[in-house]
């Protein structure tokens, strides 16, 4: 159970924060970048639960910013050498039942669907246009972890979740638009 009792504590005046092993990082480190992206796509997913709250749609993304809770903690974890990203009582870590269960959302809600003939622009409907705005944060986020990747060693299981999340937010976007009827697509070239 996490408590907090004081929101500042100021040792993060220096330009540093510390990670869950008690080791401490500068705050433009790859690490907390990818945290820090986790976070606003988190906070995209919330707008946009918040705006579909009366439908179907709102209860997977609650399970979804949970998740990503989970995500950051797995992220602000580090790994020694042998780790093998395992999840303990004291370590959380994502796991590939995660991403099992965007897999399987994302199927269901693509049979629903026609087949794409044109790329689809962010937009259509409210909801619509906040899944695709979440959509675009987890795409971040996941340029984050990569890069993090590149530096520190990192979960194969979260760095599948966050791929997996944004191909389900693009699929829910289109859901939300009255089944992809309500798409809007692109036409290449159509300003010219």
């Amino acid at each position: 159970m996490v408590k907090l009792n004081k929101i500042y504590t100021r040792t993060g005046d220096d330009g540093t924060t510390g990670l869950v092993d008690g080791s401490r990082l500068p705050k433009h480190d790859t690490r907390m970048e990818a945290i820090g992206a986790v976070d606003e796509a988190n906070s995209a997913l919330g707008l946009a639960a918040v705006t579909l709250a009366d439908t179907p749609f709102a209860d997977p993304l609650y399970r979804i910013q949970n998740d990503l809770f989970d995500l950051g903690a797995d992220i602000a974890t580090p790994a020694g050498d042998d780790d093998d990203f395992a999840p303990s009582e004291m370590v959380l870590r994502i796991v590939a039942g995660q991403t099992a269960w965007l897999e399987q959302a994302i199927d269901e809600a693509n049979t629903r669907l026609e087949p794409l003939t044109s790329f689809v622009l962010p937009g259509g409907s409210e909801g619509a246009a906040r899944l695709h705005v979440a959509r675009a944060a987890a795409r971040r986020a996941e340029r984050a972890m990569t890069a993090m990747a590149a530096q520190h060693l990192t979960n194969r299981h979260a760095l599948a979740y966050i791929n997996r999340l944004s191909d389900y937010l693009f699929v829910l976007a289109r859901v939300a638009n009255d089944d992809g009827r309500a798409d809007v697509k692109w036409v290449p070239g159509a300003n010219r």
